[in-house]
């Protein structure tokens, strides 16, 4: 499925594609609700109501992902929440032993996140994901999420790539069509990005269900 010789860098999404999106999906959908519900004293149906509103109103902007957002809009503190139930922070599977397998091969692992640094650093805390990678970058970094073209313009010139030597993992078709449209050769998706909900659809990306499936070998010599 992929030629590594051909590829010299993998750009490589967090949430969905290195870690389980169920804890991202429980927070949102479930665990925040919850909480809202508390605070303003409504049903738990009419604060998934409220909240579901709110989210597509921000949906593929950077405010979306961004923690201090949510916090003033909710008059909540997200962090704590989240806080409370990063027992649920976990690997895909395989993912450290594909980690280690680029490392031996020689090729450059970067992190490009939407995700907000104190979310990103919680999730770090509790992986140890920093360990396997040679850079990380967050999207507030650019002030503009990976589904904005410019995003990518802007990206390229703090980490120069070459697009038809790099590989792009992640799990959002917005992103990907994004990238496509930037002009990246090399593109994968992922089939089940929460290992609590079934396969979504990729759309005509290629995709993966484990990183055993794209597994390198080290070079010979």
């Amino acid at each position: 499925m992929i030629d590594w010789q051909q590829i010299d860098t993998v750009l490589l999404d967090m949430d969905g594609t290195l870690l389980d999106l169920h804890f991202d999906n429980f927070f949102w959908l479930s665990y925040l609700p919850e909480q809202y519900a508390l605070a303003e004293s409504i049903t738990i149906e009419d604060s998934k109501i409220e909240l579901r509103q709110r989210y597509q109103h921000q949906s593929g902007q950077l405010n979306w992902y961004c923690l201090d957002f949510w916090s003033k809009e909710l008059g909540l503190d997200i962090l704590a929440l989240k806080e409370d139930i990063q027992h649920l922070i976990a690997y895909r599977p395989n993912v450290k032993q594909f980690l280690l397998a680029l490392k031996t091969r020689g090729t450059k692992r970067i992190l490009v996140t939407n995700a907000h640094p104190h979310s990103l650093q919680l999730k770090l805390k509790k992986t140890d994901l920093h360990l396997h990678l040679d850079q990380l970058y967050s999207a507030h970094q650019f002030n503009k999420p990976k589904e904005n073209i410019q995003f990518w313009h802007d990206f390229t010139s703090a980490e120069p790539f070459d697009l038809e030597r790099t590989l792009l993992i992640d799990d959002s078709k917005a992103v990907l069509d994004n990238a496509q449209t930037f002009g990246f050769k090399h593109l994968l998706s992922i089939q089940q990005p929460d290992s609590r909900q079934k396969p979504k659809p990729c759309g005509d990306y290629r995709a993966i269900n484990c990183f055993s499936e794209i597994m390198p070998q080290a070079k010979t010599t």
